[in-house]
């Protein structure tokens, strides 16, 4: 008898200790870009501390969050953030406010200011963060040269971006290449209607992206629904100004593309030049299949809802 409690004392210490084991390991460890150089006074250029900081997260073989703490303004020149990452899942947990330099202070090429690479499994939490693009310094000055996408993300499958708050962006405000499933929810994008180009979100070659629960006032498309895009969800989109949800511009130099399975549904178009809309080049060909397009409210716009 006291050896069949002995033997039971040890596994249940074993078991416990397996528990604790596996409850350290999935522990989620956070790099503070205030602990690798940030200084947080918007004037200061930040770039490479948050750079530093997301070396760590993505060194990380476990859970690992880049952290940009809340109260604080992070002024950043532009940022590249690489993967792919040890962890199969990352996270960036953003609390504070990053601003781009005006178009006086830009450096290098203006494709895009923020982008994140070849990072799969990505979290981004925004619950109180903001991006500002600084963008009333390049509408003017450069309305048909190219003004920089605010955030890119390109081949990061399975991304989940929420809560995040942008506004006023030199051009695109979010576009994603070439990614399989992403998620975004609960986005709050505002830019003036009179703003050129400055699209919502535009999705180029990808599929399996969500879009939902998220209000987009911006001066162009509030979705771009891209050439070789496929199983494409906006819902519940209240969509401002603009030009509605488009599919295209498609056929481009007199190419061929494709857009499949694109849903829209329980969306509503405030004062937007149209509704839900297929956009072409001349001399271009393929095709556009899309369904579901029901269920929304327009309002101060002309009636365009139509889908093939």
């Amino acid at each position: 008898m006291q050896r069949l409690m002995s033997g039971i004392l040890i596994l249940g210490f074993v078991s416990a200790t397996l528990c604790l084991s596996s409850n350290a390991e999935t522990k989620v460890k956070y790099f503070n870009v205030m602990d690798y150089g940030a200084h947080a006074d918007g004037q200061t250029d930040d770039s490479n501390a948050i750079s530093k900081a997301w070396q760590g997260v993505c060194g990380e073989e476990g859970p690992a969050t880049l952290l940009i703490p809340s109260s604080k303004i992070f002024l950043v020149k532009r940022l590249n953030l690489s993967g792919p990452c040890k962890a199969p899942n990352v996270g960036i947990k953003f609390e504070g406010k990053i601003v781009a330099p005006s178009m006086n202070e830009w450096v290098g090429d203006s494709f895009s200011w923020i982008q994140i690479l070849h990072v799969n499994g990505l979290t981004i939490d925004a619950d109180g963060g903001i991006i500002d693009g600084n963008g009333s310094t390049w509408w003017e000055k450069c309305r048909n040269c190219t003004r920089p996408i605010s955030l890119l993300f390109q081949s990061c499958n399975g991304l989940t971006v929420k809560s995040l708050r942008m506004r006023n962006s030199p051009g695109f405000h979010i576009s994603v290449y070439g990614s399989n499933g992403a998620l975004f929810t609960q986005i709050n994008i505002n830019s003036p209607r009179k703003s050129p180009n400055t699209d919502g979100i535009d999705i180029f070659s990808s599929k399996n992206i969500a879009i939902e629960d998220s209000t987009l006032a911006t001066g162009d498309d509030c979705i771009a629904i891209k050439g070789g895009s496929s199983y494409i969800n906006a819902t519940r989109i209240f969509c401002q100004g603009g030009h509605g949800i488009s599919i295209g511009s498609l056929g481009i130099n007199k190419s061929y593309e494709t857009v499949e399975e694109v849903h829209v549904q329980n969306c509503s178009f405030i004062g937007t030049t149209n509704g839900a809309r297929i956009k072409t080049w001349p001399g271009g060909s393929g095709y556009a299949f899309c369904k579901n397009i029901v269920n929304g409210t327009i309002e101060n716009t002309v009636p365009k809802v139509s889908c093939v």
